[in-house]
């Protein structure tokens, strides 16, 4: 695709961070490639975030996007949890950010109503979307299906007023 912008998609997981990236063009969609970071669960924490660091920078050297897109952290009852989900969620900003990529952040509901046409769905749904839009697209795991509905999501949004401005 001529001229198209690369994006990529973060899924972020202390276990499992799925990215997807997506070529748009106008409102065409390319499906690139996807795939899962893991950690090792056996490691200490500064371990597993170097795990995912490491892999969510080689993927970025690799494919080199435009642009990325990081799915908004929810809170659970389980306080621990969450708060290694956001360091993860902060890996996953990073990333992007430090090569000079502009890195958008987008709500779980955002996502849904962008793939699925309404803002609660299940992953089959999701996923389903996803191929429905993108034929060729594969992906190893959930995360990485979500990744790319994440990535497909800011191609709807890019050009929003409010991404515009930010750029600005």
């Amino acid at each position: 695709m001529a001229d198209a912008i690369r994006i990529m998609g973060i899924d972020p997981g202390l276990r499992n961070s799925g990215w997807g990236i997506v070529d748009t063009l106008g409102n065409s969609l390319r499906f690139v490639a996807s795939g899962t970071v893991k950690s090792d669960n056996k490691l200490d924490l500064a371990s597993r975030l170097r795990q995912l660091f490491d892999g969510l920078e080689e993927v970025l050297h690799q494919f080199q996007p435009f642009e990325a897109a990081v799915e908004n952290t929810f809170v659970n009852k389980d306080a621990t949890a969450t708060l290694k989900l956001g360091q993860a969620r902060g890996i996953a900003m990073v990333v992007p950010a430090r090569a000079g990529l502009r890195v958008a952040e987008y709500a779980p509901n955002a996502v849904k109503k962008a793939v699925i046409g309404v803002g609660h769905g299940d992953k089959k749904q999701i996923h389903m979307m996803v191929k429905v839009l993108m034929p060729k697209a594969s992906f190893d795991s959930d995360h990485a299906a979500d990744a790319l509905a994440i990535a497909i999501c800011h191609a709807h949004h890019r050009t929003s007023p409010a991404w515009r401005m930010a750029a600005e």
